[in-house]
C-alpha cells in the first residue's frame, strides 16, 4: 500500500504522457494478439497434417505465420519507442522539477543534508523511477494481456487442462510477495550506501588540497575502501534475493510444463483432445512462462521504482521556508535599508546569532559591520536577502517590509559578494556575467578593471575564456574575490553586500579596488564587512556586533573617541596592516 501511495505521486507525469502511454498500450494489444495466433494457425497446420492436407494449404498457414512474425515485430518496436521513450521524457521532467525544487529550499536545508545524498538522489534514484515507468509499466500490460488471453485460449481448448496446468499459481503469489518485499528493503539500502559513498567522492574531490596538505591519502583511500566494499556487499545480498527469485518463477512454470506434458500426452493417447490442440496448449503453456518471469521483474522494478520515489519524495515534500507572502510590484529599488527589533538563531537549541537588532540605513549610505569572529556580521548581511527568515523583528527596504518584495525582484536588485567566493566550473567571463545573461564583452572587461583582475587574466592563454575548474580551483584566493566582485557590480545593484571581500587582497590592491567600486556604484547603498581600515575608513556609519547585539555605532571618529571595542580592534588592524605592508 506505501509503495502504491509512493508511485501515485507520479501521475501527473503519466498523464502528460497518456496519448503515448495509450498508443504503446494499444501496440502491447496488437503484439500480444498477433503472437498468440501464432499457436492457433500451429494447431490448425497440426490438424490439416493429420488429416492429410495439401501440401499448398500447409505453405498458406506458413505464410500467415511469417506475416504474424513480421507485424508483431514492427508494433513490438513502435510499442517500445513510444513507452520507453515516454519514459525517458518524464525521467527528463522528474529531474527537473527536482533541481527545480532544490533552488527553493533554504541554506538551512543544505546545511543538514550531505550533498552526496542529493546526487544520489538526482542520478540512481531517478533512473530506477524511470524503469518503473517505462519498462514496468510496459512489462505490466504485456503480462496481464498475456495471461488473460492465454489462460482464455487454454480454457477454450480443455478446462480442466487448465486446471491442472495452474495449480502451481499460488506458490507463485507467495514468493512474488514474499520477495518483493525483500527486493524493497535491500535496494533501500543499497541505496543509501550509495549515498555515502557519493558523499564521500565529492568531499574529497572538493577538499583535495586539505587531503593532500595533510598527507592523508591513504586513510581517505582505506575509508572509500570500506565503504566501497560495503556498497558491493549491500548489492551482493540484493543479487542473492534476485538469484534465487528467477530459478523459483522458473521451477514454478516448470510444474506447470510437467503437468501438461503427462496429462495432455495421455488425453492425445485416448483420442479426448488433438494434437493441434496439444501442440497450441503447449505453445500457450510456454508464453505464460515469460509473463510468469516478467512478473518477479516488474515486482522488482515497482518495489525499486518505490523506494526511489519516496526517497525523492522527501526532497519533495520539504517546504521552502522563504517564499513570496503576498508580494507586491516595486517598480524601483532605491536602496534604503531597516531593521527593526531583529533576532535571529541558526536552530531553536543555539543562541541567537543576532538580538533585537536596530539601525536605518538612508539610500546611498555606506556601513560597515565589525566584531569579533562569530558576533553575526555574516548572518545580518545574509538576512537582508532573504537567504534566512528572521526569527523575529521586521527587516525593511524603501520602507517595505521584504517578505513584501518579490524574492527574484530583491535578489536581483542585490550584489551579494558572500565570505566564501564561490565560482562556478566555467570560463571567468561566464562567472562574471552569471547574474546578467545580456552582458556584453566590453561590460564584463569593465567590472574587471575595477575588480583589479582585468590585468592577471589578459596573462592567460584563454583570458576572459579561461576556465576556472571546480569551485575556482584554477584561480588564486584573491582572483576568486576579485572574480565575485566583478559579478556583484555587473547588474548595477541597488544594494552592495561584501562580506569580507578583500580578506585574499593586498592592501594596496584594496585601496584601488575601493576607488574603483565609488566611482561605479558610489551612489549605492553599501554594507560591508571588513577587517581593514581602509574598508571601514570609507563608511558612514560603522556598527560594532558583540555576541549578536549592536555594541557601540557612530562614525569612525566618533568611535575612536566613545567607542571602547572599537577603539581596541582598530589598534589590531592597524597593527596587522602596519606588518603587512612593512
Amino acid at each position: 500500500m506505501e509503495s502504491v501511495k509512493t508511485l501515485a505521486r507520479l501521475s501527473k507525469y503519466l498523464r502528460r504522457h497518456k496519448r503515448a502511454l495509450a498508443i504503446g498500450a494499444c501496440c502491447i494489444v496488437l503484439v500480444n494478439i498477433l503472437g498468440l495466433s501464432i499457436p492457433w494457425l500451429t494447431k490448425l497446420a497440426v490438424d490439416k497434417i493429420e488429416a492429410g492436407t495439401q501440401p499448398r494449404v500447409l505453405l498458406f498457414y506458413a505464410s500467415l505465420i511469417v506475416a504474424a512474425s513480421a507485424l508483431q515485430g514492427i508494433f513490438r518496436f513502435s510499442m517500445r519507442k513510444l513507452m520507453i521513450g515516454a519514459s525517458r521524457k518524464m525521467e527528463y521532467e522528474l529531474r527537473n522539477d527536482l533541481f527545480d525544487h532544490l533552488l527553493t529550499l533554504s541554506p538551512s536545508y543544505f546545511n543538514r543534508t550531505r550533498t552526496g545524498d542529493i546526487m544520489a538522489k538526482a542520478t540512481n534514484d531517478i533512473s530506477a523511477v524511470r524503469e518503473f515507468l517505462g519498462p514496468g509499466i510496459m512489462y505490466s500490460i504485456n503480462t496481464v494481456v498475456v495471461l488473460a488471453a492465454a489462460t482464455s485460449l487454454m480454457l477454450y481448448i480443455d478446462p480442466l487442462l487448465t486446471a491442472f496446468a495452474l495449480l502451481p499459481v499460488p506458490a507463485l503469489a507467495v514468493i512474488v510477495n514474499r520477495f518483493g518485499r525483500l527486493v524493497k528493503e535491500r535496494f533501500d539500502k543499497v541505496q543509501q550506501q550509495f549515498s555515502k559513498l557519493n558523499a564521500r567522492v565529492h568531499e574529497n574531490l572538493s577538499g583535495i588540497r586539505v587531503v593532500r596538505a595533510y598527507g592523508i591519502e591513504e586513510s581517505e583511500k582505506r575509508q572509500f575502501s570500506e565503504l566501497n566494499e560495503d556498497y558491493v556487499s549491500k548489492n551482493m545480498r540484493l543479487v542473492q534475493i534476485w538469484g534465487t527469485f528467477h530459478p523459483l518463477i522458473a521451477l514454478v512454470g516448470g510444474i506447470g510444463a510437467v503437468i501438461v506434458l503427462w496429462l495432455g500426452g495421455r488425453q492425445v493417447v485416448r483420442g479426448e483432445i488433438s494434437l493441434g490442440d496439444f501442440v497450441a496448449f503447449s505453445g500457450y503453456l510456454m508464453m505464460l512462462t515469460w509473463p510468469a518471469i516478467a512478473v518477479g521483474w516488474v515486482v522488482n522494478l515497482v518495489q525499486r521504482g518505490a523506494a526511489s520515489m519516496n526517497r525523492i519524495a522527501r526532497i519533495m515534500d520539504e517546504q521552502p521556508e522563504i517564499v513570496d507572502i503576498d508580494p507586491l510590484p516595486l517598480v524601483k529599488m532605491k536602496g534604503e535599508i531597516e531593521f527593526k527589533d531583529v533576532s535571529f538563531s541558526y536552530r531553536e537549541e543555539l543562541p541567537p546569532a543576532l538580538e533585537n537588532v536596530s539601525f536605518r540605513l538612508p539610500q546611498g549610505r555606506k556601513l560597515a559591520i565589525v566584531g569579533k569572529t562569530g558576533s553575526g556580521k555574516s548572518t545580518l548581511i545574509n538576512l537582508i536577502p532573504r537567504l534566512f527568515q528572521p526569527a523575529s523583528g521586521k527587516i525593511l527596504i524603501d520602507g517595505l517590509e521584504i517578505e513584501r518584495i518579490p524574492l527574484r525582484t530583491l535578489r536581483c536588485r542585490i550584489g551579494y559578494v558572500p565570505q566564501e567566493s564561490f565560482l562556478f566550473s566555467d570560463s571567468i567571463k561566464e562567472n562574471i556575467a552569471y547574474g546578467l545573461a545580456s552582458a556584453r564583452d566590453e561590460e564584463v572587461a569593465e567590472v574587471a578593471v575595477i575588480s583589479k583582475i582585468s590585468e592577471e587574466v589578459e596573462e592567460f592563454v584563454e583570458k576572459f575564456e579561461t576556465l576556472v575548474g571546480e569551485r575556482g580551483i584554477a584561480l588564486s584566493g584573491g582572483q576568486k574575490q576579485r572574480t565575485a566582485i566583478s559579478r556583484a557590480i555587473i547588474i548595477s545593484p541597488a544594494i552592495l553586500l561584501l562580506d569580507d571581500p578583500f580578506s585574499s587582497v593586498d592592501v594596496a590592491t584594496e585601496r584601488e579596488i575601493l576607488r574603483g567600486l565609488l566611482r561605479k556604484v558610489g551612489d549605492k547603498t553599501w554594507i560591508i564587512v571588513s577587517h581593514r581600515l581602509s574598508s571601514i575608513r570609507e563608511a558612514d556609519e560603522i556598527i560594532v556586533l558583540e555576541g549578536g547585539r549592536i555594541a557601540e555605532r557612530g562614525t569612525h571618529e566618533e568611535l575612536l573617541k566613545t567607542g571602547k571595542l572599537y577603539r581596541e580592534l582598530h589598534r589590531r588592524l592597524l597593527i596587522a596592516e602596519e606588518l603587512e605592508t612593512a
